[in-house]
């Protein structure tokens, strides 16, 4: 694998993306007992501003897959990947293993590098002989949805990625 492959269907990130005005309500809603507080509206929510920090090292990836559930991504979850951080133990990254693109958590200790599933179901991956492993980069935001999209078709598709 060169340095400038991509997962499939990575989506880079725009320097200068078209702005989205969407409302963004500007006291928190609570997730306990409801607050008394009226809400009001500020600015619009920019959700580029919000997740991007490093347009030009920044792709969007698409998971596919259960094997992050634990972490809180799910399959069709859309990751936000920072190609110029550099992983530390726990980090949740993407990684070309062997030339298989994959989504894990990343664990360095005293027995080396490994990566690990959130979900006890997959073993972990431990590296030996001549195994690569290829950092691609450090999820940073996973942006998932609660409620499906329909569109005039039905369902809006997901888009097929090995995330597993």
């Amino acid at each position: 694998m060169k340095r400038n492959e991509l997962p499939a269907g990575a989506v880079p990130a725009k320097e200068n993306p078209p702005r989205a005005a969407v409302p963004l309500m500007a006291s928190a809603v609570m997730a306990g007992f409801p607050s008394p507080a009226e809400q009001y509206v500020e600015r619009p929510l920019d959700l580029n501003e919000l997740l991007v920090e490093r347009p030009a090292a920044t792709y969007f990836v698409r998971a596919a897959g259960d094997s992050m559930v634990g972490a809180g991504i799910r399959d069709g979850d859309l990751l936000v990947v920072d190609r110029s951080l550099e992983p530390e133990d726990g980090s949740t990254v993407i990684a070309c293993v062997d030339g298989e693109f994959t989504v894990k958590t990343y664990r360095r200790d005293r027995d080396g590098v490994r990566l690990e599933a959130a979900n006890p179901a997959y073993a972990p991956i431990r590296f030996a002989g001549e195994m690569e492993l290829r950092v691609f980069g450090v999820v940073t935001a996973t942006v998932h949805r609660l409620v499906p999209m329909h569109g005039v078709d039905g369902p809006r598709s997901k888009v097929a990625s090995p995330m597993a």
